[in-house]
């Protein structure tokens, strides 16, 4: 599955399917959350929370493309991906883009 940000493949002609999207909301556990809160006392990235979104985007991503596979799609383009908090520790992930079918 190709997977572009931009609207268009060069040189690809394409039919439009849909949109498709992933989502994941994601939590650290109470061990690396406890961490991250005392990290915020002296400053610098917060490793755990680097990792969650991370993680986080992936499961999004895979999601996004399986349903883009359930669909027979090709290709998506116009990727893009938003994020924010639900509560204290936990982050909604989300990746979307337009499902297109190679012609």
């Amino acid at each position: 599955m190709k997977l572009v940000s931009i609207e268009t493949i060069p040189g690809q002609n394409f039919e439009v399917i849909g949109v498709v999207k992933g989502t994941i909301v994601q939590s650290k556990n109470f061990g690396r959350d406890f961490m991250a809160g005392m990290k915020t006392l002296v400053g610098g990235e917060i490793v755990g929370y680097t990792e969650m979104l991370t993680e986080a985007r992936q499961i999004a991503t895979k999601r996004m493309v399986d349903e883009a596979e359930q669909l027979g799609a090709d290709a998506i383009v116009g990727v893009r991906y938003s994020s924010s908090a639900i509560m204290q520790g936990a982050a909604e992930v989300m990746a979307y883009g337009t499902a297109v079918k190679f012609i």
